[in-house]
């Protein structure tokens, strides 16, 4: 049984807190309650963001180890004001370092009386019974065979409101927007699994029913045709796992397939590892998947009338491939390389000019190499992590930067007689090249392809103090303090300002019964 409170600033008046409590009713049941609640107003002009989480899990099994249950329960609701980024002579404002506008808050927006709201709910639970468990002499390699059920719903429901259409998003039905959208999922798994280590290790063969509903209020009827007011329907899935070990090398094989329903795919993967004692872990994975793209690239209504559309994609197909090498001793190393196709993003319309969704005709080839390395001298550290990616065919229409840095050097120590704290402080540095950032759409939440201007190539750097007193940490931290003398070219996205120099504090509190 413990309790962990959390608490730290945020950028403008407001905070976070979240708050967990275990609790054991006996030594087989153990339950937690959490809350995590956010609000800060922000630097600019309408961006006030209002988050809240209510989380509840329990674990449990019988005495006799024969039926194991584990659920959680997860409601939430989350609100963000839009303002539609900085207007283009606030964005002058901004570059320029005019320091009549060093109060961000002066800065014009696009608009001031927009905003979405999130608000969810997902119950699961999973549980097994074993039906038959037999041990060797020793006891220490069991063998069983079990039944099990898992169970996922997930609902959504996502507004957009505006108090009055604006032109930047083209005509409108009405004078106001107040678009709504619904989600609904239901997921049912059962599987049977054999465990055997001394000969198979784990086989599981298992089944599945999704079930979705993703609805509008009404039609609605335009000069293209009538779209429809939801996609509904189901899918039923076959499949099996495969886990294995010889000695030092290991052997993960998931497939799955769906075999009848209103939606068709699959996901295929085979990972092979091995690990040399203490000194490194090798690990190889291919995988296959298809899938249908999201639905709000298929199914889309707004009092917007360029937000309206009804698409009959095909499943994006991704093949690829993972290769892994990790060593504390000497270096982590990863290599991801995918090929997609049907790749499905969002666009300017030549015609409206708004953000519409399409479907690549041509295979996207993407490659990432990513290197990790922790440095160590004495009491100081330099902790280094590189990311290079490439899009070798198709990067007109995926883009990434093609390099991305994160470098941390820092003291950690026990200070004092006693070791009564411990002490850590140093800089981080966060870096990526300038590439076509993606610009952001707030009607529907999502990013689409700009041909502008590059984004990107700004350093930040964070300056740190954590330390920690028996079961209290403390974090202090000065984030992107060289805003403060650098030149104002850092942006989150297109006409969206990174943020400014902030101090942050905050501290975790654990409580032990």
């Amino acid at each position: 049984p413990s309790t962990e409170l959390m608490w730290t600033t945020v950028m403008e008046q407001g905070q976070v807190l979240d708050a967990l409590f275990t609790f054991n009713l006996s030594k087989q049941f153990i339950a937690s309650v959490a809350f995590k609640g956010l609000r800060s107003v922000g630097k600019y002009r309408r961006s006030l963001s209002d988050h809240g989480t209510a989380r509840i899990t329990m674990s449990s099994y019988t005495k006799n180890k024969k039926y194991f249950v584990r659920a959680h329960l997860i409601a939430q609701d989350l609100e963000n004001q839009e303002n539609g980024g900085l207007t283009a002579e606030s964005l002058g404002d901004f570059e320029s370092g005019d320091p009549n506008f060093n109060d961000r808050a002066r800065m014009e927006t696009n608009f001031t009386d927009a905003s979405n709201i999130l608000r969810g709910n997902r119950y699961y639970f999973d549980h097994f019974y074993v039906l038959w468990n037999k041990s060797d002499s020793l006891k220490t390699i069991p063998s069983d065979l079990k039944l099990g059920h898992k169970f996922n719903f997930e609902r959504k429901h996502y507004e957009f409101e505006q108090g009055s259409s604006n032109s930047m998003f083209g005509p409108a039905f009405t004078s106001d927007i107040d678009d709504d959208a619904k989600l609904s999922k239901l997921y049912n798994e059962a599987f049977l699994s054999l465990n055997s280590p001394i000969t198979l290790g784990e086989v599981r063969f298992k089944v599945n029913n999704y079930l979705y509903n993703y609805s509008y209020k009404s039609v609605v009827i335009n000069e293209e045709g009538v779209i429809d007011s939801k996609l509904d329907g189901n899918s039923i899935a076959v499949g099996g796992e495969w886990h294995t070990q010889f000695k030092k090398f290991n052997l993960d094989v998931d497939a799955s397939q769906i075999v009848s329903g209103d939606l068709t795919g699959h996901s295929y993967s085979a990972m092979a590892s091995l690990k040399i004692d203490s000194l490194f872990t090798m690990s190889a994975k291919a995988f296959s998947n298809s899938r249908t793209p999201n639905f709000n690239f298929l199914l889309n209504q707004s009092d917007y009338k360029s937000y309206n559309w009804q698409n009959n994609f095909e499943n994006e197909q991704t093949n690829g491939f993972d290769f892994v090498f990790d060593s504390k001793k000497w270096i982590f190393a990863s290599v991801h390389l995918a090929n997609i196709d049907n790749y499905t993003y969002f666009d300017l319309d030549e015609v409206s000019g708004q953000a519409k969704p399409l479907q690549a005709a041509e295979t996207v080839n993407y490659f990432k190499v990513m290197l990790s390395k922790e440095i160590r001298f004495g009491k100081f550290a330099l902790d280094n992590q590189f990311i290079y990616q490439q899009v070798t065919s198709g990067e007109e229409i995926l883009r990434v930067p093609d390099f991305v840095t994160r470098n941390t050097f820092y003291y950690a120590n026990y200070i004092f007689k006693g070791k009564p704290m411990y002490l850590e402080t140093g800089i981080t540095l966060n870096y990526f090249s300038k590439y076509l950032m993606n610009a952001y759409n707030p009607v529907i939440s999502e990013f689409y392809l700009q041909d502008e201007a590059e984004y990107g190539g700004f350093p930040l750097l964070d300056f740190f103090v954590n330390f920690k007193v028996k079961t209290m940490r403390v974090y202090f931290k000065l984030e992107h303090f060289n805003s403060a003398f650098s030149q104002n070219n850092y942006f989150a996205a297109p006409t969206y300002p990174y943020r400014d120099f902030v101090i942050r504090f905050g501290l975790v509190w654990n409580f032990f019964i």
